[in-house]
């Protein structure tokens, strides 16, 4: 492993998508390469403030025991929003017997994309992920200044190219940022929020895909403070405004490269079908993973292009599962019930694993929604955190896709947000959390 910077960053995903690990002195390149580094299981289970859960067996059962991280295929990359510059090394946490650790979330992605794999299918997916500009100087998130003008912006411009060129400075060293760590941004547009933005990820493979986004999700982070600004993926930012969701598109295709969703039509084919009602059966356990946090359920509003419930239908954005047009050999699926404060890897582990699922028992989704999902009866998900941690915990399904220790840790740990959440008011709230999320 060839590093050219002088320090190192080491880092894995904990269960809230926080990057957990250490500072290195570029000459521990070598020794990260082949042995790892050791670092406490109970790290990948922290609550969103960095605390060890109270009642976990990791800690206090185990004795606070150590596993190994190794680096992941990712392998190594820049830190573009350093003054100093630096280098990251991904990884992901082994067990002291070589076993991959059961509540890390990219080990939970790598077994679903290995069940595709048994199939002789891989999964091609696409992110698109929105996030806000925010102004946190008072000591409260308020709306971004513009650049160059001084003042807040008061308004959200959707597909506004003026809006873009007022922060082109930001967004040219977002790309460039972004190019130098080996990711690959496309589109970039303005949202209904204020100071809200989306950018698009290529589609590749699923892993990749998922690595690139948890990766951008610091970028951007890091790119807003370089320019005087802080960034947020905050399901809801302000109250009444947009929301910041993450739609995964996918795809499946066979040993030979062919589109297993594609019949020459925009309808697709069963197997496309049964995917969908995988996705759609699975939702309500999976809810927690979409919304972890207590402000992610504010998203959930009525013609807000955000879902309500648990449907599907073609070209049709207020749904959950929208099934894009477009030439019929992209027949794809993109899940829309995410929002940005997530963990990409939980995110994508819980779609795969739910459409591999209705693949499998080739389940039969319902009728597609015509027009405006909102008000229509459809399969209802939780509404508030409470309930979305006990389907969670209870869900069959949930643990036909993920390993018993993560299901478990993901509960405990959120039971503990949710104690130390209680008396914050909302503005509160979002301020401990808006830069962590």
């Amino acid at each position: 492993m060839e590093i050219e910077t002088k320090s190192l960053r080491t880092a894995c995903a904990d269960l809230n998508g926080q990057m957990r690990g250490k500072r290195l002195p570029a000459s521990q390149a070598a020794m990260l390469e082949y042995a790892g580094q050791r670092m406490p299981l109970s790290a990948l289970s922290l609550d969103i403030w960095g605390r060890d859960v109270e009642d976990s067996p990791l800690v206090f059962a185990s004795g606070d025991a150590d596993g190994q991280l190794r680096c992941t295929e990712r392998g190594p990359v820049l830190m573009p929003w350093l003054d100093q510059p630096a280098t990251l090394i991904p990884m992901w946490m082994y067990c002291e017997d070589g076993q991959p650790f059961q509540a890390d979330p990219r080990h939970a992605l790598a077994s679903v994309l290995k069940r595709f794999d048994r199939k002789g299918w891989k999964v091609v997916a696409g992110t698109e992920i929105e996030f806000t500009l925010v102004d946190n100087r008072t000591g409260k998130l308020a709306p971004v200044h513009a650049p160059g003008v001084g003042r807040p912006l008061f308004a959200g411009e959707i597909t506004g190219v003026a809006e873009m060129d007022r922060f082109a400075a930001f967004f040219d060293d977002l790309y460039d940022g972004a190019e130098a760590m080996g990711l690959r941004p496309l589109a970039a547009s303005s949202e209904g929020g204020v100071g809200q933005f989306e950018v698009s990820l290529q589609h590749g493979p699923a892993m990749r895909t998922a690595d690139d986004t948890w990766l951008f999700k610091t970028l951007v982070r890091g790119m807003a403070r370089k320019h005087g600004m802080a960034a947020t993926f905050l399901a809801k930012p302000f109250d009444g405004d947009a929301g910041n969701g993450l739609h995964v598109h996918f795809s499946i295709t066979d040993s030979k490269g062919r589109n297993l969703f594609d019949n020459g039509v925009m309808t697709g084919t069963a197997l496309l079908h049964h995917a969908v009602a995988g996705l759609i059966s699975g939702m309500p356990g999976a809810t927690l993973i979409f919304a972890p946090h207590a402000p992610s359920y504010d998203r959930f509003a009525p013609y807000s292009h955000a879902p309500t419930g648990a449907s599907w239908g073609y070209e049709n954005r207020t749904t959950a599962i929208r099934i894009p047009g477009g030439a019929n050999a992209h027949r794809r699926i993109e899940h829309r019930m995410a929002g940005s404060d997530t963990n990409p890897y939980l995110v994508m582990a819980a779609i795969l694993g739910a459409a591999f699922m209705g693949l499998e028992d080739e389940l039969t989704p319902p009728e597609p929604i015509m027009g405006n999902a909102y008000g229509q009866r459809v399969l209802m998900i939780p509404t508030d955190w409470d309930e979305a941690i006990a389907r969670w915990e209870s869900s069959p399904k949930m643990a036909r896709i993920f390993p018993g220790l993560l299901i478990d840790m993901l509960q405990r740990l959120k039971r503990q947000e949710q104690r130390l959440c209680q008396g914050l008011s909302p503005e509160r709230l979002a301020l401990e959390t808006f830069e962590t999320v």
